[in-house]
């Protein structure tokens, strides 16, 4: 659940930086997408803490996390993106 409210809240920084320090869509669109990630991060949180509540009353053994690797990707291509964008600004600057 904090991994996707900070995902969320790193869109809505970035997106408001952009139209602050008046940079390109690209921008925007990175900020949507990590908004996107974060509440799909804490869809996934949800439904997570449901099963292992559901596993712990019913003494079951709880189960693995199977969102970590969506999760890991999704956090490795928002930064790929980014890295990208500050090297293409960089480069064309």
């Amino acid at each position: 659940m904090r991994t996707g409210l900070g995902l969320v809240a790193g869109g809505v920084a970035l997106t408001s930086f952009a139209a602050f320090a008046e940079l390109s869509g690209f921008l925007d669109v990175v900020a949507a997408l990590a908004c996107f990630v974060g509440a799909c991060v804490a869809g996934y949180a949800l439904v997570s803490w449901r099963r292992n509540e559901r596993a712990l009353r019913e003494g079951r053994p709880l189960p693995a996390p199977s969102g970590l690797p969506v999760l890991v990707t999704g956090v490795v291509v928002l930064a790929l993106l980014l890295g990208a964008y500050a090297a293409w600004t960089a480069i064309g600057a």
